[in-house]
This record gives C-alpha cells, structure tokens and sequence, in this order.
C-alpha cells in the first residue's frame, strides 16, 4: 500500500472520525424517513383534485396520489379517457394502503364559465376540496410575428385563466375551512423565456406571478400555495402544442424526448405537496443555472438566448 493510501484508512478509522461519520449517515437516513413518513401521513385520505389528469403528467400525478391513499377527483376534457384511467387505478394493487375510488368531472378550462360550474360539481364529491394541482395546460411553438393574438389568447386561456378561476372558484370554501392547499404546475419558462416560445412562456410568467401573490394573501387562512417549475418531461406536451395559426405541432422536440419521465417528475410534486414546499424547481442542472444567470448577468443570459434563436431559425430553414 502506498503512504497515502495508509493515511486514509488510518484516518478513516480512528475512533473520532469513523462514529462521527455513521453518526451523520444515521441522522440523515433518520431525517429522510421522517421526511416520506410526513408526506405519506399528509396525502392518505386528503381530497385532491387533478386538472389535465388523463395524460403525461397529470396521469402520473393520478396514479402516486392515488397509491398515497388520496380521495381523488380526476379532471379533463375526455369522459373516455377519464373513465379508463379510473377503472385502471381501482384495478391496480400497488399499494399496502387502503385507496379509493376516484369521481371524475369533465370541463374544458379554456371556457372560463364551464371551469365555474365544474367547481361546485366538485365540491359535489366529497363536500371539499384539501389539495387542488393544477397541472392542465397547452403548449406553443412559433414566431411572435406570424403568431395570431387569437393564438396568444388561447393559450393563456388553457394555461392562465382556467387556473385561476378554478382557484378562484374553490378557494371560499377553503377558506372558509382555514385548511387548503393549492399546487400549480408551472414551468421553467415561467422564470425564463426562450426563443419561439412566447405565449407559453408569458402564460407561465403569468401564472408564477399570480400564485406567487396568492401565497402571501392566503398565509393569514392557513391556505399553502406551491409552484412547481419543471424542465422538459418526455410527454406528448409538444406534440399537441399549437403553432402560429393554431394548428397542432405534432412533432416531439429532441429536448423533449431527453427530458425526465413523467413518473419521476409525479414522485417530485407528491414530495413537494408533503413538505409544503413554497417554490420548486425541478430540472437538470442547466435550466437551474440559467435562472440565475438571467438574474446575475442578464446581458450574458440575452445573448445566449439571442444564439439559440439564430440556431433554430437556421436549422427551420436549411
């Protein structure tokens, strides 16, 4: 062995060094535990209402809430698709708790009066409503100047008006109950804009801004208000996005399809809800650092951003 090789086996165990680490290791697996045990006890029986529930996301989120032994009210435009996933989560067996059947409502939340009436059919369920996500939304891809302000609207109706007159519209009876917590699943681009992305990335600047101020508002009646921004999900997001004209992109992008599974990111908004977390970022390490970039040296940040535009334009050209 060589010399520094015998010091470091010396060092690691001696006696003041070696209890001190297992000690850390011990602390922290404690800490961990606590932490799942909080989050299992926070979500079993809890009445949690998923928009967009029939794909990607909003499907996952469905099937972890519901092997949580939450009392789900499943929502989307679908009844077929909404009724599948249901006999799905009542077939499965995946969990030693006890679940339960979830109801199912259907509304489209780009109609801002049908969102309303949807409110009170869920209340309707099971009398009131613990923990709302809002996970629906459509994404865009296209340039700002072929782009329809029809476009524009259309995709903040979907991604910023149908939320928040959900919000709006359940948020009395939590009030009322001094107990509630509303989840918002935004986005990176809700922190940062990038090229050819414009009404979606406004529309998930919008929502950030809006839940941000609802978060201070709501502290005085015990309401816990969480965004969640994630990075790109391999889902059919792109896919059904729409473009310039409002017809549907139908392509998978290629950072979409290197993006995290839908699974994983459901496991992160569970956590999330069980640690009443505030605000969190769920991406790869360059979409985090970006954000900070956009704040630390926002010069440097816009001519990356004005790079990549001249890249893609390029390579929709060639």
């Amino acid at each position: 062995k060589s010399p520094l090789k015998e010091k470091v086996m010396d060092l690691m165990s001696s006696t003041s060094i070696l209890p001190l680490l297992l000690g850390c290791l011990g602390i922290f697996g404690i800490y961990q535990l606590l932490q799942r045990m909080r989050t299992k006890v926070y979500v079993q029986n809890t009445v949690v209402v998923i928009t967009g529930a029939t794909s990607g996301l909003g499907r996952e989120c469905a099937k972890v809430f519901h092997a949580a032994g939450a009392k789900l009210v499943l929502c989307g435009r679908n009844v077929e698709a909404l009724e599948e996933l249901t006999r799905e989560l009542t077939a499965s067996h995946t969990s030693q708790k006890q679940t339960h059947k979830p109801y199912t409502v259907t509304f489209d939340l780009a109609d801002t009066g049908a969102t309303v009436a949807a409110a009170a059919e869920i209340l309707q369920c099971f009398g009131y409503v613990d923990v709302l996500i809002n996970n629906a939304g459509i994404s865009y891809r296209g340039t700002i100047t072929d782009t329809t302000v029809d476009v524009d609207k259309r995709v903040m109706e979907t991604n910023y008006f149908g939320p928040i007159a959900l919000t709006k519209a359940l948020l009395p009876s939590m009030i009322k109950r001094r107990q509630g917590h509303i989840v918002t699943i935004s986005s990176i681009q809700g922190k940062i804009s990038i090229p050819f992305r414009s009404a979606y990335a406004a529309s998930k600047h919008a929502t950030q801004a809006f839940f941000d101020c609802l978060r201070a508002e709501m502290e005085q009646d015990g309401i816990q208000v969480t965004v969640i921004s994630p990075g790109y999900i391999y889902t059919n997001l792109s896919v059904n996005a729409i473009t310039t004209d409002g017809s549907r992109y139908g392509a998978v992008d290629k950072n979409t399809a290197q993006g995290r599974s839908p699974a994983e990111v459901a496991q992160d908004v569970l956590a999330a809800v069980g640690k009443k977390k505030k605000d969190v970022i769920v991406a790869d390490l360059l979409p985090s650092l970006a954000i900070y970039l956009r704040t630390l040296a926002p010069g440097l940040f816009f001519s990356i951003m004005a790079i990549r535009a001249r890249k893609e334009r390029k390579s929709k050209n060639s």
